[in-house]
């Protein structure tokens, strides 16, 4: 396993239609890398199944000493992880308040 970051992107809708699918992506990109970083620069939509993907890909990777990071946030992710007060579980600079 290589120490590089791996860097993928996510688009359009994390929502409960697309969760399995999202849920495969991820977790199979974080088995190849010790350093995942996800862009979701280009998120339109965030439900609390895709948000639920993205908090078991964190205990993942944490589980396995791997490092999983959030980056480039919608304002959509922004407005749900805001609102759920899930900024420090991420360990997010962007999503933690002062």
């Amino acid at each position: 396993m290589a120490d590089e970051i791996t860097r993928i992107s996510l688009d359009g809708e994390l929502t409960i239609y697309h969760a399995a699918d999202l849920k495969v992506t991820v977790l199979d990109a974080l088995r190849k890398t010790r350093v995942l970083e996800i862009d979701l620069s280009g998120v339109t939509e965030l439900d609390t199944a895709g948000l639920q993907v993205l908090m078991l890909a964190k205990q993942s990777a944490a589980a396995d000493r791997r490092e999983l990071r959030l980056v480039r946030h919608s304002p959509a992710v922004v407005e749900i992880v805001e609102m759920l007060d899930l900024g420090a579980f991420f360990g997010d600079a962007v999503l933690i308040h002062a």
